[in-house]
């Protein structure tokens, strides 16, 4: 949502007497079945250096964690090192370092295991949209708290926020998709309003709670379906844009309302006493429908910030 998603392979750290040709192809293999950025940047980095991929069997997808399945005869795992945990299996001193400087460096450490044992930390980098700091600022004027919410490690979400002008107080990193929903949930439960802008199957479950659910047009058909309004760019000043116009088009039905409420109430008593010609009331009436037609016509004025 913030960063660009075109995600690239930067790094292949292998635990002794692992091949890395063998995780590559493993770990790309079953990264090619899932839409997320991260599991699509594998699998092209993987497709780049070792060529063609088996096909896996019994690919699943764990949400918030990663994927598993069997590829090649070898139940493999590729994902959060918080996968491996749930199947009894840990990093290696060696891995873990890896993992920690990748982290350390903002950057997305992904553990690869297989037949019970960890052989790998991929590394994976993103770049923030250009978009993103100026849509942060608008959303901020106009009197929203943005906050990242996202299942990425501590440091790189920092790392993201710091570079668009989020506060890090307002950071919410490695959270599970039950936990944005936790999240959006306690933040209606103060009181608050909560609009979420996701374009992942992850986001699905909070843009479904939120007040407002934006989904980027750009992003997967789950959030899609799941959003209270799709935003046809992939770009996260579309949001703010969304919020402007919404606020203004509320403002014009308020406003016709009134003239319309007003009308009657100062109109009707006039007409009852005979005070008032007939035709003059039924030219006010045409007018009064004339006038709300063209106060909403002015919604066509609205534009998009530049």
């Amino acid at each position: 949502t913030v960063t660009t998603g075109r995600m690239t392979l930067l790094a292949v750290h292998t635990a002794d007497g692992t091949d890395e040709a063998d995780v590559l192809r493993l770990a790309g293999a079953l990264e090619h079945a899932s839409e997320h950025p991260i599991a699509q940047a594998v699998a092209a980095g993987a497709t780049e250096r070792v060529g063609t991929l088996p096909a896996p069997e019994d690919f699943a997808n764990v949400p918030g964690l990663g994927v598993q399945g069997v590829v090649e005869g070898h139940a493999v795992l590729v994902g959060r090192e918080k996968l491996l945990a749930e199947w009894a299996m840990e990093l290696p001193a060696g891995l873990g370092r890896a993992k920690t400087r990748a982290e350390a460096a903002g950057r997305t450490a992904i553990a690869v295991a297989w037949d019970g044992e960890a052989r790998a930390v991929l590394e994976v980098a993103d770049a923030v949209k250009d978009t993103s700091g100026e849509a942060v600022t608008r959303l901020r004027a106009l009197g929203l708290t943005p906050v990242l919410l996202t299942g990425d490690n501590r440091a790189v979400a920092e790392a993201v926020a710091a570079e668009v002008g989020i506060a890090p107080e307002h950071v919410i990193a490695e959270v599970m998709p039950e936990d944005k929903v936790a999240v959006v949930k306690r933040l209606q439960g103060e009181g608050r309003s909560v609009a979420m802008v996701g374009d992942g199957v992850n986001d699905a479950a909070a843009l479904a709670q939120a007040d407002l659910g934006l989904a980027m047009g750009t992003g997967t058909d789950a959030a899609i379906e799941a959003g209270d309004l799709t935003l046809v760019r992939g770009d996260l000043r579309a949001a703010a844009d969304a919020i402007r116009l919404a606020r203004r088009t509320l403002g014009t039905i308020k406003s016709n309302l009134f003239w319309a409420f007003a009308y009657n109430v100062a109109a009707l008593p006039l007409a009852a006493a005979g005070l008032l010609n007939p035709m003059i009331a039924g030219a006010a009436m045409a007018f009064s429908s004339v006038f709300v037609v063209g106060n909403s016509l002015r919604l066509r004025g609205f534009k998009a910030a530049d």
